[in-house]
């Protein structure tokens, strides 16, 4: 008892424990490498390691999971199934607290990372929603890989763990969504490459990003993609996450809700997934076998485990009162259908009386362990990772993580307006500065939410302060702005400006976790602040605004004393510094917008609560996303621009795709339109195209940035589906490239399309080709590089 009390004191006190202590101060030689299977630690308690399967490399992680679940007790294996994980001392196996989360940076929700005096904080980048907006892969990439690093550095201090519950990859559905913020916007393409790039970014170890057995392969840290699936309301109107009843076809399921995560798996090779609160069609997701066992670990292969949102499993049992279950029966629910964690206390508190019931056997225990364990493995709890055993505190906050930080926002930063080219300004003609607004002085509200504590805040004032001299007034008390008690000074210091900047917007208390909007307007007396001072300055005004979600400026852009407007979503610790580059030209924008935004009436048209994507006219709906709605917009999908005019021209292009089927090989219908043309073959599936043919389409679009500033411009590539058929979307990303220019500059890029990238989804929910005239757009607007590509089957 006393070697088991002393090895339950040092395990206790080991790496993994979230309670601060003291650390001393560290060098850059610093190195640790805490773990598991730690021989001198086995030896000073009296226990043989080489006893202990579970520690022997030369054996697989299958086998050595199974050889640590196999030598617990039943009751010691139900406490390893929450997210507090108790350890088995006498097996020299120590807790783990497995939720820490890293959507924008490491942060310090969820008890498995905190902050001290040795690391008081890491790097906050941008909200996810304004990284998305740079449609640039790699640098979603390096997010991933700067997050880790520093990730890695706290685990070996003791201060975090190796599992990080990000990112955030639902699609937005509906522009009153509060946690809009946190996700890359509504197309499902676009949300699934940044899934890819940021998982790979967290996850992959150099030189081992595939592997033949993607079950060893090391991991960096460990991902998880969620919230799986349909979910995208917090609560709207008395209607809430918990209880809310998702009515998805099976059509949006494969076309929208899904396909990040199907993408987020298969191409990522995430190593968890968390399934959502909400019910999908009368089912809790947690407890649906055909969406986790069926789906995610079946059909898509997932290697790594499946864990719960929080207090899911409570959710089932308390608030949606599923099948009218027990709270065990709700256990063996959700252990059976294939979840494999619960973050809440439901599977260490109910697992045994269900157990003991015969509602659950032993052997879904064990399967459930055996996948948390081997993901443990991967990531060397258990062996240590020699790899990142020098990184400490020397490798968070670094001058080069900072300026990344700023850079993501300049790179994110959209410009909706720019009359007469009033931007850039120049800091030698305006000197001094009117800088308003509830945002001029923003700190924690640009770092949104799951954030943690960040290196360091430069706020708008702080960095316009360093190029002019600002008069700074509030505008309003805070973002609510319920009244106009200092609207008056703001219109006083536009007065006596040579320039004006409102900075504005919405924050937290407006959108996020838990609290959707009922409109897509500014709040309180925003808009009547931004008039007043527009209407009394005499010299250039400039809109800026923080949000997530989107907001119906058409006011401002109609407004002729508005010259300038910038949407600078929620811009993480270095946003100051990014504002300013771009409004003096120190950087040229190039963001698009991730997301449609919608004049303030879409909300009096559709309910939140409504799933569909697609148009309803009986309905009066007007259909959701650029790919469906058919209404008018304040700016679109993909909008933004830059100080420099680009050209672009196509150079080469496949137009046509000829496909012998096979004998055996059927076609598939898709709805025609009224009198249209009935193809003899509409529509082949995608998997069979597939099997026969590996062409592409391939395509070159030379770029010329023919103006006097380096620019950066993202080309989105769109396919157009047939118009000869009914229900297709509108259009859909397909592909995109961020491409730098310097001024004057050519360059040439090519890109590659698969089949698939041709294909939709039929209402019956089959991955479809249709035959016919595709259209592939580059672009949007009078600028747009149009061509056709002919699909034609035949035997």
């Amino acid at each position: 008892m006393a070697v088991l009390k002393s090895l339950l004191i040092t395990f206790t006190l080991f790496a993994f424990s979230t309670a601060a202590r003291p650390v001393k101060k560290l060098s850059s030689s610093y190195k640790s490498d805490p773990h598991v299977c730690s021989a001198a630690q086995f030896a000073a308690h009296g226990l043989d390691i080489s006893k202990f399967i579970f520690c022997n490399q030369s054996f697989s992680y299958q086998v050595r999971a199974k050889d640590l679940v196999d030598r617990m007790t039943v009751e010691e294996k139900v406490q390893q199934l929450g997210d507090r994980s108790s350890g088995v001392p006498r097996l020299g196996l120590p807790h783990y607290k497995w939720w820490s989360e890293a959507l924008h940076g490491v942060a310090n929700t969820g008890p498995g990372t905190f902050f001290n005096a040795t690391i008081p904080g890491a790097t906050s980048f941008p909200n996810v929603i304004l990284s998305a907006a740079s449609f640039n892969e790699s640098l979603w990439n390096t997010l991933g890989q700067v997050v880790s690093t520093e990730a890695r550095a706290m685990y070996n201090l003791g201060m975090a763990g190796l599992t990080f519950w990000s990112p955030n990859i639902n699609v937005v559905r509906d522009p009153r969504w509060g946690r809009t913020l946190e996700t890359p916007g509504e197309d499902p393409f676009v949300v699934g490459r940044y899934a890819v790039n940021y998982v790979r970014g967290l996850q992959d170890v150099d030189g081992n990003e595939y592997s033949e057995d993607p079950n060893s392969r090391p991991l960096k840290v460990s991902s998880c993609c969620k919230h799986y699936a349909a979910y995208d309301l917090e609560d709207w109107l008395g209607v809430n996450r918990w209880t809310f009843d998702a009515k998805v076809t099976e059509q949006d399921m494969v076309e929208t809700f899904q396909r990040p995560f199907e993408m987020c798996v298969k191409d990522g090779d995430v190593s968890s997934v968390m399934c959502s609160f909400n019910n999908i069609n009368g089912i809790p997701p947690c407890a649906d076998a055909r969406l986790l066992s069926g789906t995610i670990r079946g059909d898509w292969n997932l290697h790594g485990y499946i864990v719960s949102d929080c207090d899911s499993i409570e959710t089932i049992w308390k608030s949606q009162k599923w099948l009218h279950d027990t709270k065990e029966d709700a256990v063996a629910q959700v252990l059976k259908a294939g979840l494999d964690l619960d973050c809440g206390i439901y599977y260490t508190n109910y697992t045994m009386p269900s157990l003991n019931q015969g509602k659950v056997r032993e052997s879904d225990i064990d399967k459930a362990l055996i996948n948390l364990y081997i993901l443990l493995m991967r990531v060397g709890w258990f062996d240590g990772s020699p790899t990142y055993a020098s990184l400490g505190k020397d490798d968070v906050c670094t001058k080069e993580n900072m300026e990344l930080a700023a850079d993501a926002a300049r790179q994110g930063i959209v410009l909706l307006k720019n009359d007469n080219h009033t931007l850039p300004l120049h800091s030698n003609i305006y000197k001094k500065l009117a800088l308003v607004g509830p945002h001029a002085n923003a700190t924690t509200a640009m770092i949104g939410n799951y954030a943690g504590i960040p290196c360091k805040y430069v706020s708008p004032l702080d960095a316009f302060s360093k190029d002019a001299d600002v008069i700074y007034a509030m505008g309003c008390a805070n973002v609510k702005c319920k009244n106009e008690t200092f609207v008056f000074e703001a219109m006083e210091a536009a007065k006596n400006a040579d320039a004006t900047i409102i900075i504005s917007g919405l924050d937290l208390s407006i959108e996020g976790e838990g609290t959707d909007r009922t409109d897509l307007l500014l709040p309180g007396y925003q808009t009547d602040l931004i008039n007043r001072v527009a209407d009394i300055a005499t010299t250039p005004v400039i809109l800026v605004i923080f949000s997530g979600g989107v907001v119906d400026i058409a006011f401002a852009k109609n407004n002729k004393k508005i010259k300038a407007i910038i949407w600078a979503g929620y811009p993480g610790e270095g946003g100051g510094t990014a504002i300013a580059d771009i409004i003096f030209g120190r950087y040229n924008p190039g963001g698009r917008l991730p997301l449609t935004w919608y004049q303030a009436n879409y909300v009096d048209q559709v309910p939140m609560t409504s799933m569909k994507l697609r148009p309803d006219d009986n309905l009066g709906y007007p259909g959701r996303t650029y790919k469906f709605f058919n209404g008018s917009t304040v700016y679109p999908f993909g909008y933004g621009l830059s100080y420099t005019p680009f050209n672009t021209t196509l150079v080469s292009a496949k137009k046509s795709l000829d496909v012998k089927l096979r004998k055996y090989q059927s076609c598939h219908d898709l709805q025609s339109v009224p009198d249209g043309y009935l193809n003899p073959c509409p529509a082949v599936l995608v998997d069979d195209l597939i099997s026969i043919t590996n062409e592409k389409i391939d395509f070159e679009i030379l770029v010329h940035n023919s103006g006097c500033k380096k620019g950066n411009l993202v080309l989105i590539v769109y396919e157009v589906p047939p118009n000869e058929y009914q229900g297709l979307p509108s259009k859909q990303v397909v592909g995109f490239k961020r491409v730098s220019l310097m001024a004057g500059e050519k360059q040439s890029v090519k890109f590659e399309l698969d089949v698939k990238s041709l294909s939709v989804v039929s209402d019956s929910a089959y991955l479809l080709v249709p035959s016919g005239e595709h259209m592939i757009q580059v672009g949007d607007g009078n600028g747009a590089v149009i061509f056709p590509v002919n699909v034609n089957f035949y035997y």
